[in-house]
């Protein structure tokens, strides 16, 4: 099977990281005889340097022509000063937007090889924590109306809108009751209806939803108790859904538990099957071609790739479980490093997780 995967590999240390990737796909490839055909394309600061843009028209189409996109990283204080809409983040805003793609999916999973990393009691930890957060992507803060204006005093005063359309928050919805279906059953909706009229069309719509999946245990919880529960009892989740700012801040909550930001990756996913897949963490400019960076985030993103764009769950099973082995075998990069384990470098991580897919 033949699968074009575009493949922006960003900045900072998202070249490094992506190199991992795609040799744990590769490898995926041989053993399952699959093809994967990689198309390189430019996006974020990289973007900017070679055409002035951090989206060129030429990516957007290259991706819509894909199959799938990985993506590495992109940004770093060296476009700092520029204006918004030509910072390395505005073309990630901008793909997403141009793919339609409108449910990010992102996972957190305590691994039992990396417990000693998680900042938090091992009586809070002790009953698990598994879970997936749905945020919606294309709406919300990022994308409404926004405005600066100073009044004749010089007072300066700036706006931003958090819209919401009714079928925005149903098709999010249905996307956590579906993945509930597949996982424990439950579903968290986040919002702020005490006080936000988007939220309470987002609790209205989602009650909706909820009736048509009768065996999936549903609740409303709001934003600010979430953030508190997150830390206090995450066993009792297992699916949140919510909107794209309450999603960007509580999934790095989420993230940030788990012990290490390099170990978390993401998908965001539209109405069809192309989709983007990226690691939460962001460009390390800091360690940047040093093969220091930990590439195991942009390798599990790989395997959900694999998984919900590809249907091939047997190959994303193999990469998550070779993961697994080498954890378990006590190698570590240097943002997880412990006493008593092996450190080793990006390409190294690379090539032991390789090693275990057989």
């Amino acid at each position: 099977m033949i699968k074009k995967i575009a493949v922006i590999k960003g900045d900072g240390i998202g070249p490094e990281i992506v190199t991992e990737a795609q040799k744990v796909l590769d490898r995926v490839a041989k053993v399952y005889g699959h093809t994967f055909e990689y198309r390189d394309v430019l996006m974020g600061g990289c973007a900017i340097d070679e055409t002035g843009e951090p989206l060129p028209e030429e990516t957007v189409k290259v991706c819509l022509d894909s199959d799938s996109v990985l993506l590495g990283a992109v940004g770093g204080h060296k476009w700092d000063d520029l204006p918004g809409d030509k910072r390395p983040e505005a073309g990630l805003l901008g793909i997403r937007g141009a793919l339609k793609l409108f449910a990010n999916i992102r996972p957190a999973k305590l691994i039992p090889a990396l417990s000693d990393a998680c900042p938090l009691k091992e009586e809070i930890t002790k009953n698990g924590l598994d879970l997936v957060i749905v945020r919606e992507l294309i709406g919300g803060a990022y994308f409404g109306k926004r405005s600066t204006t100073v009044d004749e005093n010089g007072v300066k005063t700036a706006c931003d809108s958090m819209a919401y359309s009714d079928y925005e928050v149903e098709r999010i919805a249905r996307v956590a009751f579906e993945m509930a279906r597949k996982r424990r059953k439950k579903v968290h909706s986040v919002d702020k209806a005490n006080v936000l009229d988007s939220s309470r069309l987002w609790r209205e719509v989602t009650h909706k939803v909820a009736k048509e999946y009768p065996d999936v245990e549903f609740s409303d919880i709001l934003v600010d108790n979430t953030a508190m529960q997150l830390v206090h009892n995450p066993a009792q989740f297992d699916v949140l859904v919510t909107e794209n700012l309450f999603g960007d801040i509580l999934s790095d909550e989420a993230s940030m538990i788990t012990g290490s930001l390099g170990m978390i990756p993401s998908a965001s996913l539209g109405e069809g099957t192309l989709g983007l897949y990226e690691p939460i963490h962001g460009s390390a400019p800091d360690i940047a071609g040093q093969n220091k960076a930990n590439p195991i985030a942009t390798i599990l993103s790989a395997a959900m790739m694999l998984r919900y764009s590809f249907d091939m769950q047997k190959e994303a099973d193999a990469i998550e479980s070779a993961v697994d082995k080498v954890l378990n075998d006590g190698f570590r990069t240097g943002d997880i490093m412990s006493e008593g384990k092996t450190q080793v470098s990006c390409s190294e991580m690379g090539d032991l997780i390789v090693k275990e897919i057989k």
